[in-house]
């Protein structure tokens, strides 16, 4: 027979009426407009819309407001959202349908943690894990986020309803699904198609996929199936299958209803009509192999990749005529899932267990139908009432609320009643005072019965009376005192399910008529709790033989007599029950009649049932303990436990709580019996244990058992805690369990350690320092240990939540930001596992190279110019943290800005009163400043490259080009420069087409905000030089790639010729070695010599011909293709087809290096014929050497037939002239670092006088270049290997005849030094390129003292440089060459020193710019050298530098092309557009440090580790942030170095890779930015750079020590010191805990004198911030300040606590003390040793100086009993546990046992030790006093 159910009271809330009948009244809808029941409504859970959705365990507390239910209500064409009486979103479809298509049905799908096997899912789904609103219309199915976004998709297949699937969306067709549906709405317009997935990078184009094959059979697999499955909201539906006999066959039975989906479990239930059958499926999604069923109607390929989710049945039934009306998921009492149906023609609700086996790892596992059972129901719902807190795995555990046929209402939990509901029996007082309800419902409430129950959320319902009134009601409220909720918690999942049934129906089993009431108080619901408990005690007292009635009755007799019960007794009949309401009777008669149910008679139930009781509510009691906070729960709970203790004799336990609390426990105070049946577990002693001896030899009896318990909530943090005493410790791993006992999640990444290991699963159980600082002060020192350890050098694979936890938040930083770039996660877990108090030094900005200082404050504080101030020159974005950081208070950059700023007027000098003649000369500066300031722009895109980024809602603004001039001598008057002579829009056509690349050189590369639409907003109405050259910047940036083909014709049919230049080489450029056929076939177009003969003749200008060309070798990169390579070939031999004959040259250079550009690096393994065409370029180059003459001639005639344009040839001779620059060019690329002896050995420089006739000087440069290209690894930056390159005749003669020793009669003396110097400086461009970027001091120095020599001998300059030239080279050489010489020497100068500013060099580039025209010649191409210079040295603002790979090293060789303009115009051998191909050279190479707590950029020492190579060892520099970094093949790693910052170490494999890009995930470097963390203690080394003020002991003392001769000083000094003590530490610390210490400490110390605290603060002041511990502040003062108090109040005898959990703690922390001794922990204690030490003794001299103490412990070890006086029984609890003295019955044993064998006059301490392991010496020595006196 079952116990009797009890009765309970519902608490109405409000009558219910759906919120969206009034929202409709409210847009003024009357109900008479509508018909009355053309509507739908559904009430759902808010956490099921939250974006995010709450962690389970805030679940509970987010949804258990009284009344938060959101309702979706549904009429016609309008969805209502709303939120109570809130209107949260109304959508109206007419806005969306052309015809107002009905809504069917409507769906909320929560969001879902999935597996990674599945590639997509529903949108957004995974990724931001938001919730879907998903709407089903005729044709149509709509997906709404929270966030508003929307998604429409047409169905061509006629669907009748939607379920939620955990991965995707079911599908069920109608019965004539087969059928296309035409859709109402277009098929996808653009913004719902072609929406990119933001997620995962994808951009899908359904109209590009509707034909495929694949795409047709999965149409037509979607036609058969009648369920489909949608994973994407922009994929195909696909179809679906079910497993019979392992075999899979396609879901095409259009009977098999679906009635009931899962979002959480893969779970399907469905009705077949024509079986009359209920079934189960479990939904799995995986790759099959099987084949198909033979009987498809069409044949579908298996794609083996493809994801197909088959059905397969694990449960039916032929149970019903027809379908459940009803079907949801619940949980059994012992919390095993099931699933319910209500059968209503059998009015029954039917319920089948299942079980979910996960052991296999995957993530739903196995699930399999158990049992099943079921109950009478006429209606049903899913509640959460009795654990609203407890969880399933995934699962709620939810309830049953069940509606009889005889109108009862009643509660299950699982197929155990629990109680009844009924309405309330008073109306209109009390609880619905508060309600507006009409009186005449009043009169009827009364006799009403409930007739339905629906619309159940969470403990909420909707209840239908009798008389047709809807009320929403609440069946129970969560409990206010969380340790009810903890208990009950404990004791569902430590109870066997029996039990746990039976205390169930305990708890609910008695009538609450008289106690309902809607408020709660936390004190009576633990009365309720332990009244129950107490009772059992009762029923197991009266049932228990060994019990007397006596000692039962005494105990309960004061329990009813107590203070406890007396103010139950008041609360009952005042304020009623909360969440156990249970009604009490006084009467002892009345009481002990309800103890004669069948379970009372079986005293063996109750004694198992009792113990484990006991045992579950004891391993609470152990998690208790390690929550500082939860101290008076703990005492609650100590009582409660003594009563079920004393109750069961097991005096063991009494005895273990009245130490842990006396104070409450004197009533208990007789404990002489000697009966014990075991020891309780005690953590504290496990913690000792393990410290003392290591985990292996710890008692693994003082861990609870329910801690051993898998899944288990209750009392998971104690078992959290074990866990990383376990790990700490040396306990074995297998997989989640430890030798221990208990189980523990450890995070993913290396540990070295246990202390690594210890973090990783502090992290896997997020275990922050939030938690830490929770648990008991000796508890935590050892994890605190643990994170100390680990904090030096953390490993690199450690998740960000562990690096916060270990205190290195630069690190943490660090790894969020390349996770970010992953899959776009936010820092909540991190900062989860922080403490709250440093969430806010969470860096906010990080600096970027937008600017982050006014322009106007910068300019005004660092220039004086009125004039400069106020134009916009391109420039003003410079000026940034980072630039300011890096080039300290010089102005530099300023200084680099004025020399390139092409916007404003130049200063012309003249006199005060001109003449006519000084016009002139005025006209003639100002020709000369043209010829400067056209050639500006080069400099300015190399200084501003990549250092802005750009807004889409404004147009690109281009600065000004300005020619004219001011005269400053007459009042800043304007004089223009008189162009009258020349073409004015000539001279300024190129120039601004150079402006235009500059201006979009300055926009930040592979930037993901470059879009489409703003290329064309910038496009202007009539094509403009500025806009060709913006495009040309916008390829070489790779931003072209978004531009469409269509886009591209576009601006080709503006017949632009300058425009179409750029973007033919912009085009190429982006997609540079793509092979990209469009844009192929388009470059080939502008190749005449490459149209078919019939093709009429295209007059298309030589400049636009070398660009294709050019465009042609960099689309063809490395790609050796033959054919292109034939072509380009041809195309350095071939006259060009334009008008002007002149540029030719240019042309056969273009083709050249586009030859190299398409073989570059491959050497003799591009093709097969290699030797017959490297015979054809030698050809060209003039070679005496011809080894395939006769295929040589057939190809050149071939050539000849096809094209129609003729080969340059004088006669037979080719005219190397022209060909022979293109074709060295074309050698050195092909050949670049092949060390091939035998191309550089036929790339011979003459070396005889006679050769000297008729090679040019100029080919002499380039051929020294190409050689040393390809004999790459012998090129050193070193006067003898410059040397070297020179010919032994050519030296000779040199140096002869400048010493006058040779007449230079004998042979021509100009062609011998024209020679010599275009050697040397061919030498020197090879030693720039091979030290591109490098900034290597011996090549800087070697090149400096060429480019002064060469400047000496032009004009003598101040600068002195050693003699490494011959003298008098003047007088041999031209001056225009030397000046070539020169600038080129620069230029290679500026490519060594790339990015880094190096002042000497920027000294000597602002002497040349300065240079007027009678001190060298000024014209346009020198001056294009020093800006291209200036620019170079401080490429992108000093963030970028040159790379040496092979297409770097081409770039800039055609960029440096030894043949500088004459001209603004002047394109004749080599393009000007070329010279930008510099960007492809460039790198990112900067690094700039910022300091996590504030997010400022900040100096920090690098050591920066260099790999091995065939030149040097591996080595190491130093380099001070801002810097740039060497190039990633010979980066080996980075490490933070200097004693202010923590360390970090980038671990680099050295790779011939390019730098990371913007936005790589795979960047170490974050994009340029390495987070650090400073130590506490030291200052930044901009506010300290010598270190001066880091003297933190002297500061200290300066501030704390105090003299202690006289008050009245020692008080003058300290209230001064105490001033400055929180502005010291602020100082030096951003730590909010060390400052508000220190804050607290000044405002203590103002009133004291003299005092030890003081002192001692200081000290550990001084403690905490030298050692970066801040968290040690609680360590210290709190056992202080507990010590002291000890002692202080032990003087007047008032004790500040009644507990001796801090003695507990404190041994904890002397026994970590020892393990430090002893090294069974990592060495290096965090705590000063002497300072526990201290502690210990305190705490001994105290004992020793209490007199009554010995008696009070005579009389306990004699008798068991306690003292009266309750300080004295304090003090006996402290004694026994500061000494760790057994119980009494265990002293007597060891006493017993030792007697016998105890000799006269010999001490028996080794004996008790050897018995008593655990207790003190001291202790040990006392026992043996009193129980064995010494013999006389």
């Amino acid at each position: 027979m079952a116990p009797p159910i009890g009765s309970r009271q519902l608490t109405v809330l409000r009558e219910f009426r759906p919120h969206g009948l009034a929202a409709e009244e409210a847009d003024g809808g009357g109900p008479e407009a509508r018909p009355l029941q053309d509507y739908d409504y559904f009430l759902f859970d808010p956490s099921l819309a939250a974006s995010p959705r709450p962690a389970p365990e805030d679940e509970a507390a987010s949804s258990s407001r009284a009344d938060g239910d959101h309702e979706l209500f549904i009429r016609g064409n309008q969805i209502i959202w709303s939120t109570g009486s809130r209107v949260h979103k109304a959508i109206h479809f007419s806005e969306y349908s052309h015809n107002g298509t009905p809504i069917l049905l409507s769906s909320f799908l929560a969001n879902y943690n999935l597996p990674r096997t599945f590639a997509y899912r529903l949108y957004m789904m995974e990724a931001i894990r938001d919730a879907l609103l998903c709407v089903l219309q005729v044709d149509t199915l709509s997906m709404y986020n929270v966030t508003g976004e929307v998604v429409s998709i047409p169905l061509p297949y006629a669907v009748s309803s939607i379920w939620p699937l955990p991965f995707g969306l079911l599908l069920q067709k109608s019965a004539d699904g087969g059928r296309m549906v035409s859709s109402s709405i277009p098929l996808l317009n653009a913004r719902d198609l072609n929406r990119p997935n933001k997620e995962f990078g994808l951009n899908y184009n359904v109209s590009c996929q509707s034909h495929t094959p694949e795409a047709v059979s999965k149409s037509d697999g979607a036609i058969i199936s009648s369920h489909l499955i949608w994973k994407h909201p922009l994929e195909e539906p696909q179809a679906t299958y079910f497993e019979e006999r392992s075999r899979l066959s396609m879901m095409k039975d259009f009977d098999e209803k679906t009635i009931w989906t899962s979002d959480i479990l893969p779970l399907m239930a469905s009705y077949h009509k024509g079986k009359f059958q209920h079934s189960v499926w479990q939904v799995d999604g995986a790759t099959y192999q099987e084949a198909m069923d033979d009987n498809a109607m069409l044949s579908i390929p298996c794609d083996r990749s493809l994801h197909k989710f088959a059905f397969r049945k694990i449960w039916q039934g032929k149970c019903s005529q027809s379908a459940a009306s009803k079907v949801f998921l619940a949980t059994d009492i012992d919390g095993v899932p099931i699933i319910s149906f209500l059968l209503h023609e059998q009015k029954t609700l039917l319920a089948v267990r299942i079980q979910v086996d996960d052991s296999n790892g995957e993530t739903f596992g196995d699930i399999k139908p158990h049992m099943s059972w079921n109950i009478p129901a006429f209606a049903a719902a899913p509640v959460v009432v009795t654990r609203p807190r407890a969880r399933v795995g995934a699962l709620p555990f939810t309830d049953i609320l069940v509606l009889t046929h005889e109108n009862d209402l009643l509660l299950y939990s699982g197929k155990q009643c629990l109680c009844s509901y009924s309405l309330p029996t008073e109306f209109g007082k009390g609880i619905f005072s508060n309600y507006e309800l009409n009186s005449e419902v009043t009169d009827l409430y009364s006799n009403v019965k409930i007739t339905s129950i629906a619309d159940a959320v969470e403990g909420r319902v909707n209840v239908t009376c009798s008389n047709g009134l809807m009320l929403r009601c609440s069946l129970c409220k969560n409990p206010s005192s969380s340790l009810v909720s903890d208990c009950i918690t404990a004791m569902a999942e430590g109870l066997q399910c029996s039990f746990y049934s039976h205390f169930v129906s305990l708890l609910w089993g008695d009538n609450d008529a008289a106690s309902l009431c809607s408020s709660s108080h936390v004190d009576s619901e633990w009365e309720f709790f332990s009244y129950e408990v107490s009772k059992a005690c009762a029923k197991y007292e009266q049932t228990s033989s060994t019990k007397s009635s006596t000692s039962s009755s005494t105990a309960w007799g004061f329990l009813i007599n107590s203070k406890y019960h007396a103010q139950y007794c008041k609360q009952s009949s005042i304020l009623g029950t909360s969440f156990l309401p249970m009604s009490y009777s006084t009467n002892s008669t009345g009481f002990h009649s309800s103890l004669q149910d069948e379970h009372s008679s079986d005293a063996a139930f109750y004694i198992c049932f009792m113990k484990e009781t006991l045992d579950t509510l004891h391993a609470l009691y152990e998690n208790l303990k390690l929550n500082v906070l939860r101290k008076q729960d703990l005492g609650s709970l100590a009582s409660l436990l003594c009563r079920v203790a004393s109750s069961l004799g097991e005096n063991s336990y009494v005895d273990y709580y009245c130490r842990d609390f006396p104070h409450n426990l004197v009533e208990f105070r007789s404990l002489a019996s000697a009966a014990a049946l075991k020891t309780p577990p005690c953590l504290f002693r496990w913690f000792e244990n393990c410290l003392n001896h290591g985990c292996h030899l710890s008692n693994l009896d003082d861990i609870p058992a329910l801690m051993c318990k898998q899944k288990g909530s209750a009392v998971s943090w104690g078992r959290k805690v074990v866990s990383f005493y376990s790990l700490l410790l040396g306990a074995e791993r297998k997989g989640r369990n430890l030798s221990s006992g208990v189980y523990c999640e450890v995070a993913s990444g290396s540990a070295r350690n246990t202390d690594e290991l210890t973090v990783l699963a502090m992290v896997g159980e997020n275990f922050g320092r939030q938690q830490l600082d929770l648990l008991p002060i000796g508890v935590s020192l050892a994890l605190h240990h643990a994170l100390d350890k680990c904090r030096e050098s953390p490993p690199d694979d450690w998740p960000a939540p562990a690096y916060v936890l270990v205190g290195r938040e630069d690190l943490a930083t660090a790894k969020m930001g390349s996770l970010r770039k992953e899959n776009g996660l936010n820092n909540d877990s991190s900062t989860s596992i922080s403490v709250p108090y440093m969430l806010h030094l969470q860096p906010v900005t990080v600096p970027t190279t937008a600017s982050d200082a006014p322009t106007s404050e910068v300019l005004n504080s660092e220039d004086t110019d009125a004039v400069y101030r106020s134009v916009e020159d391109g420039m003003e974005h410079i000026f940034t943290s980072t630039t300011q950081l890096r080039y300290g208070r010089d102005l530099r950059l300023n200084e680099v800005r004025r020399l390139l700023c092409s916007a404003r007027l130049v200063a012309v000098q003249t006199s005060t009163n001109p003449t006519a003649s000084d016009q002139d000369l005025q006209q003639q500066q100002l020709w000369n400043f043209a010829q400067r300031t056209t050639a500006l722009p080069f400099g300015r895109g190399a200084f501003t490259l990549a250092t802005t980024y750009t807004l889409l809602t404004e147009a690109l603004v281009f600065p000004k080009i300005i020619l004219a001039g001011r005269l400053p001598a007459q009042q800043n008057a304007t004089v223009n420069l008189d162009l009258s002579t020349r073409s004015v829009s000539e001279f300024n056509s190129w120039a601004e087409f150079h402006n235009g690349v500059a201006a979009g050189l300055r926009l930040a590369p592979f930037q993901e905000k470059m879009l489409r639409t703003w290329i064309q907003y910038n496009r202007p109405s009539e094509p403009n030089f500025t806009h060709a050259g913006l495009l040309l910047a916008f390829g070489l940036h790779e931003h072209l790639r978004v531009l469409t083909m269509t886009d591209a014709y576009r601006y080709l049919s503006q017949e632009h010729d300058i425009t179409t230049l750029g973007l033919l080489l912009g085009l190429a450029a982006s997609h540079r070695g793509t092979l990209h056929p469009a844009i192929s076939k388009m470059l080939y177009f502008h190749v005449p010599s490459r149209h078919p003969s019939s093709t009429p003749e295209l007059e298309l200008p030589t400049l636009l011909q070398s660009a294709a060309v050019m465009g042609i070798g960099l689309l063809y990169e490395g790609s050796a293709h033959a054919l292109t390579m034939k072509i380009l070939l041809g195309e350095i031999g071939r006259r060009s087809g334009g008008d002007n004959v002149l540029e030719r040259e240019g042309y056969a250079v273009a083709a050249g290096s586009a030859l190299g550009f398409v073989a570059l690096g491959r050497g003799s393994d591009a093709f097969g014929f290699m030797d017959t065409f490297l015979d054809r370029l030698f050809e060209y180059i003039g070679s005496k050497e011809v080894y395939h003459e006769i295929f040589l001639n057939a190809t050149i005639a071939a050539d000849d037939q096809s094209g129609n344009t003729g080969q340059m040839m004088d006669g037979t001779q080719i005219n190397v002239d022209v060909t022979a620059p293109g074709a060295v060019i074309a050698l050195a690329l092909i050949f670049m670092k092949a060390e091939s002896e035998e191309i550089a050995a036929r790339l011979s420089i003459p070396n005889t006088h006679f050769d000297l006739q008729y090679v040019r000087p100029d080919f002499v440069m380039l051929r020294v270049i190409a050689r040393n290209i390809v004999m790459w690894s012998r090129i050193e930056p070193s006067i003898d290997w410059i040397g070297s390159q020179v010919p032994e005749p050519i030296k000779s003669g040199v140096v002869n005849m400048s010493e006058g020793a040779i007449d230079c009669d004998e042979f021509d003396a100009e062609a011998l030094f024209q020679a010599y110097v275009n050697i040397v400086t061919g030498a020197c461009i090879a030693i720039g390129l091979k030290y591109a970027g490098s900034r290597n001091g011996d090549a800087q120095e070697l090149l400096y003292n060429y480019t002064v020599h060469f400047l000496n001998e032009i004009k003598q300059v101040s600068v002195r440089s050693p003699s490494i030239l011959p003298k008098g080279l003047l007088q041999y050489v031209d001056r225009g060459t030397l000046e070539l010489c020169l600038h080129l020497i620069v230029l290679s100068l500026s490519l060594v020193m790339a990015g880094s500013g190096h002042l000497q060099t920027f000294r000597l580039l602002r002497h040349l710019r300065g240079r007027s025209s009678a001190e060298g010649q000024v014209n346009y191409g020198l001056q294009m050298a020093v800006s291209l210079a200036v620019g170079f040295l401080f490429l992108g603002g000093g963030t970028h530098t040159f790379s040496t790979s092979n297409s770097a090293i081409a770039a800039l060789l055609i960029t440096l092309y030894p043949r500088l303009p004459t001209g603004p115009n002047d394109n004749r051998c080599h393009l000007q557009a070329f010279r930008h191909l510099y960007v492809i050279a460039t790198e990112p190479r900067r690094v700039q440090t910022v300091d996590v707590d504030t997010g400022l950029p900040v100096y920090c020492p690098l050591e920066v580790t260099v790999a091995e190579t065939e030149y040097y060892d591996e080595t190491y520099y130093c380099e001070v942030t801002p810097c740039l970094l060497p190039e990633r093949s010979v980066l080996k790693n980075v490490r933070v170095c200097g004693p202010r910052y923590w360390p970090q170490v980038i671990k680099l494999k050295p790779e011939d890779k390019p730098w990371w890009r913007s936005g790589d995930k795979t960047d170490p470097f974050n994009g340029g930015v390495l987070y650090i963390k400073r130590k506490v203690g030291s200052c930044s080394y901009s506010d300290d750079p010598i270190g001066c003020q880091s003297l933190l002991s002297r500061a200290m003392h300066e501030v704390c020590d105090t003299p202690s001769t006289s008050c009245g000083t020692q008080l003058n000094r300290s209230s001064l010191s105490s001033s400055r003590v929180d502005q010291l530490v602020s100082t030096f610390s951003a730590n909010p805990s060390l400052i508000a210490f220190a804050k607290l400490c000044c405002e203590s110390w103002k009133g004291r004198c003299n005092d030890n605290f003081q002192e001692f603060c200081s000290q550990v002041l001084y403690e905490c911030m030298s050692k970066d511990r801040p968290a040690l502040l609680q360590v210290y003062i709190s056992f202080y300040t507990i010590i002291e108090s000890m002692w202080e109040h032990l003087k007047i005898g008032h004790f500040p606590f009644f507990d001796s959990l801090f003695l507990s703690s404190l041994k904890v922390a002397l026994a970590y003390n020892g393990a430090l001794v002893d090294g069974r922990i990592s060495s290096g204690g965090i705590v000063q040793s002497t300072f526990l030490e201290s502690l210990t003794k305190r705490v001994d001299n105290i004992f020793a100086e209490l007199p009554k103490l010995k008696a009070s412990f005579v009389s306990y070890l004699g008798t068991g009993k306690w003292p009266d006086a309750q300080n004295d029984a304090v003090l006996l609890s402290w004694y026994l546990q500061w000494y760790s003295i057994p119980p009494p019955h265990v002293v007597a044993s060891a006493v017993e046992k030792i007697k016998p064998r105890a000799p006269g006059g010999v001490s028996m301490l080794p004996l008790l030790r050897l018995l008593l392991p655990t207790t003190h010496l001291v202790g040990l020595m006392e026992i043996e006093k009193l129980q064995m006196p010494a013999r006389p």
